[in-house]
């Protein structure tokens, strides 16, 4: 394996790649395969690894004709990827049992 040029790394998953078919949900089972993908790269390369999941598209692709103000949209965002957080942290479980050690 060639030397890597970075030793940390941060990784920011949109959260669209958890929902699920038709924009309503969380997929847990896309959380669980990504999570075993991750893992994967973590044991080959021992980075430093942060994981960020996004949510910040859930209310930004409002219709110009709402009544929600830019601010409110953007706190909306904000609190998915709060959400979109504790459901990774679900699966620390995977992570405690044979990949990166969860911050």
């Amino acid at each position: 394996m060639q030397k890597l040029k970075y030793k940390r790394v941060l990784l920011k998953l949109t959260g669209e790649l958890f929902g699920e078919k038709g924009g309503h949900g969380i997929n847990f089972k896309a959380f669980e395969s990504i999570a075993h993908e991750i893992i994967k790269i973590w044991k080959k390369t021992k980075i430093d690894l942060a994981i960020v999941v996004g949510g910040g598209n859930i209310f930004r692709g409002r219709e110009r004709t709402t009544e929600v103000d830019e601010a409110s949209a953007d706190y909306m965002g904000m609190l998915s990827t709060v959400i979109n957080g504790k459901t990774a942290w679900h699966f620390r479980k995977f992570w405690n049992a044979s990949g990166p050690r969860p911050a």
